[in-house]
């Protein structure tokens, strides 16, 4: 029963779908040369969008050559899995080629997220970091002040989030990866990764009340 309602609903979203979505849910989902072929083309799709991803952040990373070249066929090749994965969630309410990009950007993402925690010295999000106390409202006075605040922050999401929030913080905040591709990695909808970053919100604005960066009315209105 649950087999024939899987088959139904792929079925519906193949008739809801747009051509060429409904093109590329039938060859991926079929067999033989023709479903090798729409494999290939999706790879170099998201091969391209991975390398585009990667380039873009290149300028705040201490990688260059064949270790960017080797991230963007990485997180390319794991797309790829995880699309052909999940086809069946696919509900048509984007272009097939749009809502396979997002797996793209989150397979660059989480790789470049991971390089980060490995070794946090490398400026990852360097620039972000320093912006971070404009991002949350919080305005320090003098330079001294900021730095010791961006390095409050820095030990809060160590040591305040769970492993999940700090995966959620790193990926919207310093990463600027969109809250709802987030939501398709992590299986979840765009309304938990909101309540997931207000809780998050307020871990980080705690930690500063009680290292004495923000007084307790200043984090209430903020």
């Amino acid at each position: 029963m649950a087999a024939d309602h899987g088959l139904g609903q792929h079925q519906a979203t193949l008739a809801s779908a747009d051509a060429e979505s409904a093109e590329w849910l039938r060859t991926l989902g079929g067999a033989g040369a023709e479903r090798e072929a729409a494999v290939e083309r999706l790879h170099a799709i998201l091969l391209r969008v991975a390398g585009n991803e990667v380039r873009r952040r290149a300028p705040r990373l201490r990688l260059s050559g064949p270790e960017l070249d080797d991230m963007a066929h990485q997180a390319a090749a794991d797309a790829l899995l995880a699309v052909i994965a999940k086809l069946g969630q696919f509900r048509g309410e984007s272009r097939f080629t749009t809502w396979a990009y997002k797996f793209a950007v989150l397979e660059v993402s989480a790789k470049l997220g991971r390089h980060f925690w490995r070794d946090p010295g490398v400026p990852l999000e360097g620039e972000d970091w320093e912006r971070l106390p404009d991002r949350f409202e919080f305005d320090p006075a003098e330079r001294s002040e900021r730095r010791a605040l961006v390095d409050a922050l820095r030990r809060a999401v160590d040591e305040e989030l769970t492993e999940r929030q700090r995966h959620i913080f790193v990926t919207i905040v310093l990463q600027g990866v969109p809250s709802d591709a987030v939501a398709v990695e992590l299986g979840t909808n765009r309304n938990a990764i909101y309540k997931a970053m207000f809780d998050v919100r307020r871990k980080l604005r705690a930690a500063l009340v009680a290292q004495g960066f923000l007084d307790i009315g200043t984090a209430r209105r903020s």
